[in-house]
């Protein structure tokens, strides 16, 4: 499916004035504006890193000016699903370090549980405000040939890409200025507002003016340039772990050049295991000994709090609907790719004996490391993961392969589609905030899954459009602007 265009190569309705647009301007002139946002991110120093042979590579964010359109009434069903999906989560991780009540009732296996790699005993018996502990959450979505949005999998620890779902839109509207007064797209903006009001609802109690900071581990993480966007944007001070300390009250403090200052709320880029040496990993120098002290005692709030990471695994996320209908006694609002557990015997055989029609996750991976597209992987990479799945069942998960939705994008000055995916934002405390969209990730390559810029992929802007008849119908309106080489050829689950 071809989320611009009908099988006919006609705009669907909430692309028609984008269509419309592009076959005024022409190839010439839209390589153009192409060139324009190539030159703005140079300007702007929006980069990421790519980690190769030992070296920290910045590179330019690779972009692509043709937006991708969702429509309005589309997009509401996702928010909520999404928001149904996330509060069911924080109830999920709440019960595993406290009552665990999910596993006395025979819903969630305890060995599951046992062999989680980030479930953390340091955390057992702890209660975060609003009980909520993965408040900022960035889940990767895909869409089927009939249009259906799947969840693909849950990022809950340090979910990164929002910083470019806000830049992304900043350069659109430059490329594309005359389509923002002429279409109903909702901003993207309000997000840093929302993490800052989020931020502030976690501050302790009784804390009228409340101090956040942002916790990097520095210069040279890949996300770097996001921590410092929203750290400006919000306008809360960005630290590294020696930066912090924790007094004998169990507070916490940063240096300043005016003594120390109290820290209310510490938004932290740092993994579990490298927060607190005093906690967890004793030769770690990204945190700051005594956090996880002060977060007990509850003097100050972490976001994502220790040990949400429990939920981010791809075996647990095969358990979603279950759990989304123990805690809230709904049904899912948007449904779960369907997961093969290999941890079970007759689901591990099924696996093995469809590996070339399946699509093979390491549990713990992210950034598509490690997966295996059985359609597209050779005798011995299939061989080799099979001996992989039977080394270490519970490590591996597997899906069938989807095909991915698609979208027009400009390569080498002309219109070919490539395959998308989509990571929207929620923010969870005393409610829910989703972004208007996400970051859309492209595989720039023909053919190609992996949509993930450290492998090659790329981005576009996202735009949900609010269609003044709300219609949810597809348009026959005609166009001579047409993508070259439209494809058939079907996706996988790779994200």
């Amino acid at each position: 499916m071809d989320e611009l265009l009908n099988p006919d190569q006609t705009p669907r309705p909430a692309a028609a004035g984008l269509w419309s647009l592009l076959d005024q301007l022409g190839s010439e002139e839209l390589l153009a504006r192409q060139h324009a946002t190539e030159l703005d991110i140079l300007t702007m120093g929006i980069t990421f890193t790519v980690y190769s042979d030992g070296e920290n590579i910045d590179r330019a964010w690779p972009f692509d000016v043709v937006p991708r359109i969702i429509p309005g009434d589309e997009w509401s069903q996702v928010e909520r699903g999404l928001a149904q999906r996330l509060r069911a989560v924080n109830m999920f991780i709440d019960d595993l370090y406290n009552d665990q009540r999910i596993i006395a009732d025979g819903v969630f296996p305890a060995d599951l549980l046992e062999d989680s790699a980030n479930f953390r005993p340091e955390c057992v018996g702890a209660h975060p405000k609003f009980g909520v502990w993965a408040h900022i959450s960035g889940s990767d979505l895909v869409r089927d040939d009939d249009g259906t949005f799947y969840v693909l999998e849950d990022n809950l620890r340090v979910p990164s890409g929002v910083s470019y779902v806000i830049e992304n839109r900043a350069v659109t509207k430059r490329a594309f200025p005359e389509l923002f007064g002429q279409n109903r797209i909702r901003p993207v903006d309000t997000y840093t507002d929302a993490l800052n009001k989020l931020l502030m609802s976690l501050a302790p109690d009784g804390v009228e003016n409340p101090t956040a900071v942002v916790l990097t581990p520095g210069i040279f993480n890949s996300a770097y340039f996001e921590h410092s966007f929203l750290a400006q944007r919000m306008g809360a001070e960005l630290v590294e772990g020696g930066d912090l300390v924790v007094g004998d009250d169990d507070c916490v403090y940063m240096h300043t050049t005016e003594g120390r200052q109290r820290v209310h709320v510490i938004y932290r880029r740092i993994d579990d295991l490298f927060l607190d040496p005093e906690a967890f990993r004793p030769d770690s120098l990204l945190g700051a000994e005594g956090l996880m002290r002060a977060w007990k005692a509850g003097n100050v709030g972490i976001a994502n709090a220790p040990g949400a990471g429990v939920a981010d695994d791809k075996c647990v996320y095969a358990w979603m609907p279950d759990i989304i209908r123990y805690y809230l006694d709904e049904e899912p609002q948007i449904a779960n790719v369907p997961t093969y557990r290999c941890m079970y015997e007759d689901e591990r055989e099924y696996v093995l004996e469809h590996l070339d029609e399946l699509v093979m996750k390491p549990a713990n991976e992210s950034g598509g490391y490690g997966i295996t597209i059985g359609s597209r992987a050779s005798e011995a990479e299939l061989t080799k993961c099979a001996e992989s799945i039977l080394d270490d069942p519970r490590n591996w998960v597997a899906q069938p392969i989807i095909n991915l939705s698609t979208v027009p994008t400009l390569i080498d000055g002309t219109m070919h589609p490539r395959h998308v995916d989509l990571r929207p934002f929620i923010l969870t405390g005393e409610s829910s905030y989703v972004t208007a969209g996400g970051l859309t990730r492209v595989a720039l390559q023909e053919g190609s899954l992996i949509v993930n810029s450290s492998q090659g992929g790329g981005s576009k802007d996202t735009w949900i459009v609010d269609e003044p008849n709300h219609s949810t119908g597809w348009s026959t309106q005609e166009t001579a602007f047409q993508t070259q080489g439209q494809s058939q050829s079907g996706g996988g689950g790779a994200a």
